[in-house]
């Protein structure tokens, strides 16, 4: 790829197009990934009581435990909403992109 194919790209609305809509989403599922994980964290540091709660009397899991697990899976969800995302939407973009470009070249 030369350097003008570079520019030619960088340049094409729909490259700018994809690299905002990509990167406003990736921050926005990133900020709400940490915003979780570190209210886990910072419910450790200084409510440890809360998560320690036993599930049920007798149990010996607590709430913690199940808050966790869940946290975990939250993520799971995120990476799941964003390869969606990217098969159905900056996949279509990108094809878009290669389009436009073989018609100019």
């Amino acid at each position: 790829m030369t350097q003008n194919t570079i520019k030619l790209i960088k340049k094409h609305p729909k490259y700018q197009e994809l690299v905002i809509t990509r990167s406003r989403y990736a921050w926005m599922l990133s900020i709400l990934m940490l915003l979780v994980y570190y209210t886990f964290i910072m419910t450790i540091a200084f409510y440890p009581d809360t998560l320690a709660t036993p599930i049920s009397e007798g149990s010996v899991i607590s709430i913690g435990i199940p808050i966790g697990i869940a946290i975990i899976l939250f993520s799971f969800l995120l990476t799941g909403l964003y390869v969606y995302r990217a098969n159905s939407t900056y996949d279509v973009l990108l094809e878009e992109l290669k389009i436009d470009l073989e018609k100019g070249a």
